[in-house]
């Protein structure tokens, strides 16, 4: 089977090899725009179907979109806007837990008439976080382009724990892809 990444990402790059599926990039272009009062599973995995229909729109083949969250005291926090937005999301999350939610899209067959769409849940325990490591991290510029501010493979002590998958937390659930793609291969 070979799948269409629906995503910029090079984190979600790495984390798709795991499945063992041969797969291709093609960023998603759709604008992000999703109602955030929706409860935080729903607006992920409505992020992912758009991101996943609009280039399944352009290209025939199977098509995975995907979307993270983080999700603290019932706020959906979204990448950050500003290296002084990072800073206070990174603050706010010290020392507690929080969920981390990917949402996915799976679109195939022939004319593009199935889906499959689902989430995942992550629970997340922050470590006790100082001001000094918190400017550190952030002044390396790779909070900015993450959900939450912070990237659990980013090399900083930033997690102390985490309840469920990983790689969810990363960007993407690899467990629950890698069945998805066996039923669709089995289909």
């Amino acid at each position: 089977m070979k799948v269409i990444l629906a995503s910029a990402s090079p984190r979600r790059r790495e984390l798709i090899k795991q499945t063992g599926v041969d797969f291709t990039v093609i960023p998603s272009d759709a604008e992000e725009i999703a109602d955030r009062s929706l409860p935080p599973h729903i607006y992920v995995e409505r992020l992912a179907e758009l991101k996943a229909s609009s280039v399944a729109a352009n290209v025939p083949g199977t098509v995975l979109g995907a979307d993270t969250v983080v999700v603290f005291e019932g706020e959906i926090i979204g990448k950050p806007s500003s290296r002084e937005c990072a800073v206070k999301t990174l603050k706010r999350l010290s020392g507690k837990c929080h969920m981390v939610i990917t949402g996915y899209c799976v679109i195939y067959g022939e004319n593009h008439e199935k889906r499959k769409v689902g989430h995942a849940e992550s629970k997340v325990y922050f470590n006790d976080l100082s001001n000094e490591m918190i400017e550190e991290y952030v002044a390396t510029g790779l909070p900015m382009d993450k959900a939450g501010s912070y990237g659990v493979q980013d090399g900083f002590p930033i997690v102390a724990k985490v309840d469920g998958s990983l790689s969810n937390v990363i960007g993407l659930p690899v467990e629950d892809l890698t069945e998805i793609f066996k039923e669709i291969a089995n289909e």
